[in-house]
């Protein structure tokens, strides 16, 4: 089962059935039947703040489900009963819970076939808990992972970066 790893653009995205997901899952082709929509829910995004219309769809097959996470134009495109094909897709943790993600460089459309089995509700994969490891805090401009590594803050004067100094 090729579906762990970091994703890579040059990996070629392999063939993978939903209830073979896990956490680390990137770079994979799922063709699954849509169990269920949820509400369609707006949320502040970006710089701007700009809304985004969010929604999760129940997917799966004969081994499993899991939720799909649905961005803007994508939520238009997922309807109830449908069998739905995302090509290059990844797996993320959101609030511990693993979901399905189309991103960037990902391809969400319909199946060129139904699917005719029955979805595997019971071993459904998003209900799991993972530990997820928290990402380290970020300042704007300065400090661990800044533009600069370590040392570096934003001089808003000149709008370049300069040495950090320490008045001790």
């Amino acid at each position: 089962m090729a579906v762990e790893g970091f994703f890579e653009s040059k990996r070629q995205p392999v063939e993978t059935k939903v209830g073979e997901l896990t956490p680390q899952s990137r770079a994979v082709n799922v063709t699954a039947k849509v169990v269920s929509k949820s509400e369609i829910r707006e949320i502040p995004m970006g710089k701007d703040g700009s809304p985004h219309k969010v929604c999760d769809a129940l997917v799966g097959d004969e081994t499993g489900s899991i939720y799909l996470t649905l961005w803007d134009d994508n939520i238009e495109k997922v309807n109830e009963n449908d069998t739905v094909r995302l090509e290059n897709g990844y797996v993320t943790l959101f609030k511990g819970n693993m979901r399905l993600n189309v991103g960037r460089y990902g391809k969400l459309e319909m199946a060129k076939e139904p699917f005719e089995g029955e979805v595997n509700t019971e071993n459904n994969v998003s209900s799991k808990t993972y530990e997820q490891q928290r990402r380290p805090f970020r300042r704007g401009g300065g400090g661990y992972g800044g533009r600069r590594g370590s040392g570096g803050f934003k001089d808003r004067r000149s709008g370049g970066y300069r040495d950090r100094q320490r008045a001790y």
